[in-house]
């Protein structure tokens, strides 16, 4: 075994979560006590019966180390089971690699992100995966394409594979893992979200696209994990359209009474009154039920009307002035205008008003 070999097997450790998995887990875990790697941690997520054989041969492998689970917890749950094991006995490691269970990733490319982490142990190194070739099945392409899309959109973190499993993580952002929330695939997003807050550079690594039996044994599901994983967006925008139908609804009424008081400004002051009535309403139900901000801070709530204040200004000028142009509906205008606005509200809420939270809040 040549030096580089020698050095990734002495420095990191392997953690594998497996739910129901099949011989392929016994053969990932022969090529990697093969390549040298003598810390290997298996998570049996709460398996059936019948899986326990395949638990109990590889019990016998002395670079194994079997944590179970009394009933299946979910991937994220797993995940963090085997750090706190590895951060307990695992101490002049430099970090855990953590692979799939179903023979998705090779022995070459475990050990590629391995090294890279060695070298670059400030980095979260992610096994990258090409969606792009047509051998890749399409619940898996259409899944990964479009969390992949959605996620450069909402966070602002562009990665090629935001779902791969093939993860190198160094001892200390590890420890910071144990406390970011999320027991199911969404563990594994919110983990590149951590990344952001914590400015941790994310580092890819090309690896092969290997999918046995059209991947029939991932329990990924494109369309439910999907969800689960922005659930805070949705609920976000579920929370942003109630207080957009109570504001539009609010400055209908509010032109109507305003325009025969003050035809010059009617637009802006019924943007002003309505919009400090809707706003109430969504401050609650963003800190309370989207972003689950349950203490009181007064910091929160300031930084929120700062935002709520210029959004509204600039809400109010803009549709004043598309008015003054085209002298159309301004209702019209201002459903443009606000769904816009909207969004822009999104990421500012997640990384500055309720910055304190993981915006990942499980559902």
């Amino acid at each position: 075994m040549n030096g580089k070999k020698k050095d990734i097997s002495k420095n990191i450790s392997i953690l594998i979560p497996a739910f129901n998995p099949d011989t392929k887990l016994i053969t990932l875990v022969d090529n990697l006590t093969k390549a040298g790697f003598t810390n290997i941690s298996i998570v049996d997520d709460g398996s059936s019966e019948e899986y326990k054989p395949i638990f109990n041969e590889l019990g016998l492998k002395k670079q194994c180390n079997i944590l179970v689970h009394a009933k299946n917890m979910g991937k994220g749950r797993a995940l963090k089971t085997g750090f706190n094991y590895f951060l307990n006995n695992c101490k002049d490691c430099v970090g855990i690699v953590t692979a799939d269970a179903d023979g998705q990733h090779g022995i070459e490319d475990i050990i590629k992100v391995s090294q890279r982490l060695i070298d670059n142990p400030e980095k979260l190194i992610l096994g990258s995966r090409n969606f792009s070739k047509s051998n890749i099945p399409f619940r898996s392409r259409f899944g990964n394409i479009m969390t992949r899309r959605m996620f450069g959109l909402i966070a602002g973190i562009k990665v090629r594979d935001t779902q791969t499993g093939l993860r190198a993580i160094s001892s200390d952002f590890a420890l910071d893992l144990m406390s970011v929330n999320g027991e199911r695939f969404e563990y594994e997003t919110n983990m590149l979200l951590e990344c952001k807050s914590k400015n941790i550079a994310i580092d890819e690594v090309c690896i092969d696209t290997i999918y046995i039996e059209e991947n029939k044994s991932s329990h990924f599901n494109p369309i439910k994990d999907s969800i689960k994983i922005y659930g805070v967006f949705f609920k976000f925008m579920s929370s942003s359209f109630l207080s957009f139908v109570l504001d539009i609804g609010l400055f209908t009424m509010f032109t109507k009474l305003f325009y025969n008081i003050t035809p010059e400004y009617f637009i802006l002051l019924s943007t002003i009154v309505s919009r400090i009535i809707s706003s109430l309403f969504n401050y609650n139900v963003n800190k309370n039920a989207v972003f689950k901000h349950k203490t009181y801070d007064k910091l929160v709530l300031v930084r929120y009307y700062v935002l709520c204040l210029t959004l509204m200004l600039v809400s109010g000028l803009s549709v004043s002035a598309t008015w003054f142009v085209f002298k159309r509906s301004e209702v019209v205008i201002k459903v443009i205008i606000d769904g816009i606005l909207s969004l822009i509200s999104y990421k500012i809420q997640k990384e500055w008003v309720f910055k304190k939270m993981n915006i990942s809040e499980e559902l």
